[in-house]
Order: structure tokens, then C-alpha cells, then sequence
């Protein structure tokens, strides 16, 4: 297969490496790799690229710079506020990164190399290895805009992390660095930031040599776990757009524009 498909996904640059390893790199590093609108279209589609491509076995997603993704572009999340027509597309590009990576066949490594929030944390912990930096700091983060927890937490957070942490961290919007995500069961395996694409160089190398067949077959039984809670990630979701119809959706986004804290006491 040509790599002309790579081409098609804003914001995003890919290499090959030796047996069959895509790495993914979420390519905007002055913004520390916020996503547009179109690198939202892109994290949303690329994993049937990535599926129906023979040459790939394994992909590994990373960040470019220091950060993995710091969330939603505040010009692009300014521009579908109170717009249900442009926050449907939103939605539906949103349920396409959750359900398109939990029937991507293909092994998914993330290594979280730095802050991640919204769409990139989405990808960062549906992926099905996530490794992570120990200093590397995120947050669900939707609370702090006024708007309910959607983009993917419903589906993973409780079984990753269990009902009680799952709970804390997306209701507080607290920050969680790389150990303590480790600790309570929220990504695979936190190791030094100075060792991590090495590390996910390891394993992506131990998984793409292994029994492919074997392998992806062992990720669809346990993404039935998922599939389980999908009524309550399409809830979730639904939840999350409706706030940004409400005042409190408003409230949030100007108060990130205006770097001062919320009131939502109206």
C-alpha cells in the first residue's frame, strides 16, 4: 500500500520503521499540539487507514515537542459554541476517535511525552499500551470549561482506574502526573521521560514480531469490555455537546480566553 494516505491527515506525521512499526506524531509543536479542527477531522479518521494498511502491524503515538496534545485549540472550541449544527459534526468526529481505535486490528502504543488533555488524552488512553513520562502531567479537563466529562472517559476511566478515582479525578479536573496514573491504574506503565520512546520503541518491537493474528484477536475479546459501556460513552458525549449550548459551556471557554477563573455561581 502507498503512503498516500498519509498526506490526507492534517497535523499529523508519520514514519516507518523496520518490522512493520508506524510511528504517529501529533505534529503542531507551538501550540504544544493543540488540535484544530482539522487535526480533530484527522484523529478521528486515521484509524482506518491505519487498519486496512498491510505494511503496519503496530502504530505508536507520540507528541511532538514537549507535549503530547494540550487539548482543544480555544479559537477552534470558541467557533462551534452555542452552534448545534457545527457540535453535531463535532460529536460524531469525537465518537469516531472512541469507536474507530477500539476496531482498529491493528496494536496502538501511546507514549505520552508531556501534557495531554481532551481529544489527545482521548487518543492517549484508548490507545491499548499506554506508556507515559513520570513528570508528564494531564487532565480530563472539561469540567474547568463548564461541560460534562464526554470524549472518552465514560468508557475507560471506571474500568481502567475503578468507579472511586474515576470519579475524583473527572469531577475535580485535578492534574495527574505520569506515577500516579501508574499507581491507581490509569495507563500501563510510567517510566523516566528520557527513557520513554525507547521504551515504546521495545514494545511496539516485542509486539510487532509476535503472532499478529494472536495478538489482535486478544484485543477485539478484551475491547468487549468497552463495547459494554457504549450506551454510556453515547450518553456522555451527548451530555458534553449539550453544555456547550448552556451558559456554563460559555462561561468556561471565555474564561480560558480571558485566562481567569470561571464563575459559574449565575
Amino acid at each position: 500500500m502507498a503512503d498516500d494516505w498519509f498526506e490526507k491527515h492534517e497535523g499529523l506525521r508519520f514514519e516507518r520503521r523496520e518490522h512493520g512499526i508506524l510511528w504517529m506524531t501529533i505534529d503542531r509543536p507551538d501550540a504544544l499540539n493543540a488540535t484544530t479542527a482539522a487535526m480533530h477531522r484527522s484523529l478521528s479518521r486515521v484509524w482506518d487507514d491505519i487498519n486496512d494498511d498491510p505494511d503496519t502491524r503496530v502504530v505508536v503515538v507520540t507528541g511532538e515537542g514537549d507535549a503530547f496534545s494540550a487539548g482543544g485549540d480555544l479559537e477552534w472550541i470558541s467557533s462551534f459554541v452555542g452552534d448545534p449544527v457545527e457540535l453535531r459534526q463535532i460529536m460524531r468526529e469525537a465518537g469516531d476517535v472512541v469507536y474507530r481505535m477500539l476496531r482498529c486490528e491493528k496494536i496502538i502504543i501511546s507514549a505520552i511525552n508531556g501534557v495531554a488533555v481532551g481529544a489527545g488524552l482521548a487518543v492517549a488512553l484508548m490507545a491499548d499500551i499506554s506508556l507515559i513520562d513520570e513528570e508528564a502531567r494531564f487532565t480530563d479537563g472539561h469540567l474547568k470549561i463548564g461541560v460534562a466529562a464526554g470524549d472518552h472517559a465514560a468508557i475507560c476511566w471506571p474500568l481502567l482506574c475503578g468507579m472511586a478515582k474515576a470519579k475524583y479525578y473527572l469531577l475535580t479536573a485535578d492534574f495527574i502526573d505520569g506515577k500516579t496514573a501508574d499507581q491507581i491504574g490509569l495507563v500501563s506503565k510510567a517510566v523516566p521521560g528520557d527513557e520513554l520512546l525507547a521504551e515504546a520503541q521495545k514494545v511496539a518491537t516485542k509486539l510487532a514480531t509476535g503472532p499478529q493474528q494472536a495478538l489482535q484477536l486478544t484485543k477485539r475479546a478484551l475491547n468487549l469490555w468497552m463495547d459494554q459501556a457504549a450506551p454510556i460513552f453515547d450518553a456522555s458525549l451527548a451530555f458534553e455537546m449539550l453544555g456547550f449550548l448552556g451558559p456554563e459551556g460559555a462561561e468556561g471557554v471565555r474564561s480560558m480566553q480571558d485566562k481567569r477563573r470561571p464563575d459559574f455561581t449565575n
